[in-house]
């Protein structure tokens, strides 16, 4: 994990999702409709609460928030969004997870196997890789400001189950039926947290070498480019010559 985490940290550093804001938005506004689909209480539904920060971290408006809401409760009119999950691997057999968010199926999948072809991956059957993911809930917080032993006491009592060393932050993990219960354990506890999600985790990971990693990372980038493709996890792990080339 360590090592694609801290890419991803390395590309928001870069301000890179920065430069795509017309296409948060629209992922965000996306997951916040879903999620809402569940109830419009934040407070009584996890999932909108972290489609909301996400959100609200992206600089989504309050008024597109409040009406993406209410599209996903049925108070507003909304185009029909359906949920699919594709499976396969990028190149040097490191296995993908590619969450979209569509309202026309075929066209998302055709363009979902091109990109993969393109880039040196492959479509995979259903359930070919998700069994090597967990759902976890990934907390981030500041290490300047936080220690570990401060976190696990504040969390430990809300189901955090570890805590993870990446580079300037510290990353918390709980099982996803507990994200709502130590989110609020650390907001009770008055700790600051940067980022709030619901993830999946691979429970192993692929050491690739340096020309796999940069044709794995254009295949990544390359997914989460598309507009109807909401998240990208894999199982890769950087090497280190590649990290301190970023």
């Amino acid at each position: 994990m360590a090592g694609h985490s801290k890419w991803k940290n390395i590309q928001h550093r870069k301000g890179r999702q920065d430069l795509k804001r017309g296409k948060m938005f629209t992922k965000v506004t996306k997951e916040i409709i879903l999620a809402a689909k569940g109830g419009g209480d934040p407070d009584m539904n996890a999932r909108l609460r972290a489609a909301i920060d996400a959100a609200k971290a992206v600089n989504l408006p309050k008024d597109k928030i409040d009406t993406a809401i209410k599209k996903g409760t049925g108070e507003l009119a909304s185009e029909a969004l359906e949920e699919i999950m594709y499976e396969g691997y990028a190149p040097g057999g490191v296995a993908i997870l590619i969450e979209a968010v569509t309202d026309n199926r075929n066209r998302t999948v055709a363009e979902v196997r091109h990109i993969l072809s393109k880039n040196g991956g492959s479509m995979g059957a259903a359930g070919c890789v998700a069994w090597m993911f967990d759902t976890k809930g990934v907390f981030a917080f500041d290490k300047e400001k936080y220690t570990e032993d401060q976190l696990l006491e504040a969390g430990l009592e809300g189901g955090v189950e570890d805590v993870l060393d990446d580079d300037d932050s510290w990353q918390v993990l709980c099982a996803a039926e507990d994200f709502h219960t130590a989110r609020s354990a650390f907001e009770a506890a008055g700790i600051e947290i940067m980022s709030a999600e619901l993830n999946r985790i691979p429970q192993n990971t692929v050491a690739v070498d340096v020309d796999t990693g940069r044709k794995v990372m254009k295949l990544y980038d390359a997914l989460d480019d598309n507009d109807d493709v909401q998240n990208v996890y894999a199982n890769f792990e950087l090497p280190a010559e590649l990290l301190a080339e970023m």
